[in-house]
């Protein structure tokens, strides 16, 4: 019996184990915070990119033939013969990739996943599929592939956190004249850990307020909750994903308070961009008094471009990124399917939606009429890859980050393959500038603007603009 269980694990770790990690990365998306599912998504990336090298250079460029499988005792064979050469290991390979590129991005993880890619590297030799000499290159070609994807896509750890410029703000060790506004319900993620209880842990004399439906508007809620804290001399936290985060600006502006940000959120990228993973880390800043300035982005409404004259909409503020075209589409289609389906076939849904239904947006846009795919606006510049917005440099730059996907014959391939050759920057299909404002009139009725992950209806025409170094945002000292 003993020797059955471990012939069906030398099963599991030899021949199925890329479901075997995809179910970790699954785990790790689902339960490992916002840490785990960066490097869920690394580990799957690397693991992608080494097993296309060894089945499709190394196999091809080296031929040796394999140990010979009858070696090996009956109960150590593997269940099936392999049927490609033996150099390198592929399953080796694949197993490294996985462990190496998740250990860079979140070291914990890497540690716990070590064992089990040593245990599938270990299964080739004890299975008789592959000697020595095949394990360990297949394995150096794993951490190889997991090191060129940092190359490509470099790690949080590898770009610090905005540092400047610093600013004095109230040091509050025990949490004194601090009020949470904590939204239970940001995110499609379970939290592990209460956030409630992580705050009173280490700040307990911090106040906590649960948001709830009930209670009222969000952005009400949080507009009280500054007033309390301006009147105590104390600091506004919140505790939520982008667009609560993105609600508490408002009141942080108006009644002058340092704002604490907690991720709560599935991606929270305001939150990463600070540097703040966890909520110890917000605490921790927050007992420090570390904290820098950070510009808002601003949305305001033009008056006499509408039909019937001024348009009356209100400002809105974002901390990420404004968009219109494609992306508040993509946004308004996954919504309406994600509570039917889950996040990710919805979000395919809607990109299968969009390429057969969508059509481009004509807007002027600083005095220039453009048909477009896509108009993104960043806070701030943003380190990319190709297309994607991934990580700010500086939160305190005064620019914004401006592309722009041009409409046309074939634009949407021909914008893919600039892309994916790197050469966006020479295609005529694809515009970027980092200006201080952007004018946007002549939107047709019906739509939609995104900012900081909410959509809402775009007015005629709006100014886009910054408050330079408006808001006082806490974040972890870089030593």
């Amino acid at each position: 019996m003993k020797d059955l269980l471990r012939h069906r694990a030398r099963r599991l770790l030899g021949v199925d184990h890329r479901l075997l990690f995809c179910g970790v990365a699954a785990g790790m998306w689902v339960f490992g915070g916002v840490r785990g599912r960066r490097a869920a998504v690394r580990g799957l990336t690397s693991m992608g990119l080494a097993s296309a090298t060894v089945n499709t250079l190394s196999r091809s460029a080296v031929s040796r033939s394999r140990p010979v499988h009858e070696a090996a005792p009956l109960l150590r064979h593997l269940p099936r013969k392999p049927l490609t050469g033996p150099y390198p290991s592929g399953h080796t390979a694949s197993a490294a990739a996985f462990a190496a590129g998740a250990a860079l991005e979140a070291p914990g993880w890497g540690a716990a996943l070590a064992p089990v890619a040593a245990s599938v590297a270990y299964s080739r030799i004890h299975g008789g599929a592959r000697d020595p000499r095949d394990v360990l290159v297949g394995a150096a070609l794993g951490v190889g592939a997991a090191y060129a994807v940092r190359g490509m896509v470099p790690t949080r750890a590898q770009l610090p956190p905005p540092a400047r410029p610093r600013v004095d703000a109230p040091a509050l060790p025990e949490g004194d004249g601090l009020i949470v506004v904590v939204n239970p319900s940001s995110g499609a993620q379970p939290q592990l850990a209460d956030p409630v209880r992580q705050i009173k842990t280490a700040l307990p004399r911090a106040e906590v307020v649960l948001y709830e439906e009930e209670a009222g508007a969000l952005p009400k809620v949080l507009e009280e909750a500054a007033r309390e804290a301006a009147r105590r001399g104390g600091v506004l936290g919140v505790c939520g994903g982008d667009g609560t985060v993105n609600a508490a600006v408002a009141p942080a502006l108006r009644f002058d308070v340092p704002l604490m940000v907690l991720p709560g959120g599935t991606f929270n990228h305001f939150a990463a961009d600070l540097g703040v993973d966890t909520i110890a880390d917000a605490c921790v800043a927050v007992g420090r008094g570390s904290a820098v300035r950070a510009d808002v982005g601003r949305i305001k409404p033009l008056s006499g471009l509408g039909p019937g004259g001024r348009v009356h909409a209100e400002e809105a503020h974002f901390l990420n990124t404004f968009s219109l075209g494609s992306y508040p589409e993509l946004v308004r289609s996954r919504e309406h399917w994600s509570p039917k389906i889950g996040g990710p076939p919805a979000t395919l849904l809607g990109v299968l939606q969009i390429l057969r239904t969508g059509r481009p947006l004509r807007a002027v846009v600083n005095g220039r009429r453009r048909s477009m795919w896509l108009l993104f606006a960043g806070n701030g510049a943003y380190r990319s890859v190709g297309i994607a917005p991934v990580r700010r440099h500086d939160l305190a730059d005064g620019l914004l980050d401006v592309r722009i996907a041009h409409a046309g014959r074939f634009a949407r391939s021909r914008l893919l393959a600039a892309a994916l050759a790197g050469q966006l920057t020479r295609t005529r299909v694809y515009a970027a500038a980092k200006p201080q404002r952007l004018v946007i009139s002549g939107l047709p009725e019906g739509t939609h603007m995104a900012y900081d992950g909410e959509v809402t209806p775009a007015p005629p025409a709006l100014l886009i603009d910054k408050l330079p170094e408006a808001l006082t945002v806490y974040r972890p000292t870089a030593d």
